[in-house]
């Protein structure tokens, strides 16, 4: 699957929010809770600078998936950036997720970014684990229970970091 990455914007929101709709109301891959309305999703997503929101287009002008990049914290840590990928679940498996993932890697490195930090994989979302690894990020600990699942209860919550 071809797929290019470009910032995303504002004429882009109507083709993300339905597979983040999707995404978030299944509950198995992000804390955000699960009525989280389309205008607090949009807020949540499509940051002010210093964040970076992309999306991932493939050959025939389809959104396919998107990503947002920002600082993790502020202050004496605003060196370490973070980041969130949703990829339509239609196009799962075929090369988004790792094209998005190589897009913010490079993004982070040209910014000055120090390293990046994910502060909430679930750990029973395998793919993106084995993703995230496969990109060299590790797992730096694992909160125990740390997630409530709709099908398997209380997982851990991983938080993976890559030096850049």
């Amino acid at each position: 699957m071809s797929i290019t990455i470009r910032t995303a914007t504002d004429s882009d929101w109507p083709a993300v929010w339905p597979f983040m709709r999707d995404i978030i109301r299944a509950g198995e891959t992000y804390t955000y809770d699960r009525d989280l309305d389309e205008g607090q999703a949009r807020s949540t997503w499509f940051l002010p600078p210093p964040a970076h929101t992309v999306v991932a287009v493939d050959a025939s002008g389809a959104v396919v998936g998107t990503a947002k990049t920002n600082p993790n914290h502020m202050g004496g840590a605003s060196h370490i950036a973070s980041a969130s990928f949703m990829v339509d679940a239609a196009r799962a498996g075929r090369g988004v997720g790792r094209a998005l993932g190589e897009y913010v890697i490079e993004w982070a490195r040209a910014e000055g970014y120090r390293a990046i930090q994910f502060n909430a994989v679930v750990e029973t979302n395998t793919r993106a684990v084995r993703l995230w690894r496969s990109l060299g990020f590790e797992i730096m600990t694992t909160l125990p229970e740390g997630f409530r699942h709709p099908e398997h209860g209380y997982v851990g919550l991983h938080i993976m970091y890559r030096r850049l």
